[in-house]
């Protein structure tokens, strides 16, 4: 995991607040061709590894406060394909999306607020996968 994006683009999840790298290049144009597609503006990404299908991310929310009350995300996956799992929080109902290498998932309006996802492990042989997903994070009041 690695937190990259302007300088004050703090992060702060899981009790452990995270301090932006600067800007890499390959990770700053690929902001600016999300921000021209999306028509919304990031000034941070999270970079996720998974080496396998042994590592995951459990059921959660991106709805830590610097992110704003209807947090927009991009999310790009790169590498192996993974199951992209949301669950509605009152109802049950699960939905799977399958991301493959470049698939692009934008995530906004009352999405972090009704639903909750995860990338759960699986047995099945699969090779390595880059998460980025670009958001905003707005100063705290």
């Amino acid at each position: 995991m690695c937190w990259y994006g302007d300088p004050g683009a703090t992060y702060r999840y899981s009790g452990v607040s995270h301090q932006p790298s600067p800007w890499h290049e390959v990770l700053a144009d690929l902001r600016t061709r999300i921000e021209a597609f999306s028509g919304h503006v990031f000034n941070a990404v999270l970079c996720n590894r998974y080496r396998s299908g042994r590592d995951s991310m459990g059921w959660h929310a991106d709805d830590e406060p610097e992110l704003g009350e209807r947090p927009f995300i991009a999310s790009l996956s790169l590498g192996a394909e993974r199951l992209f799992r949301i669950r509605h929080r009152g109802t049950g109902r699960t939905l799977d999306v399958p991301l493959r290498d470049g698939d692009l998932l934008l995530m906004g309006g009352e999405l972090q607020s009704h639903w909750r996802h995860c990338v759960p492990r699986t047995a099945r042989p699969c090779g390595e996968r880059i998460n980025l997903t670009f958001r905003r994070v707005v100063p705290r009041s």
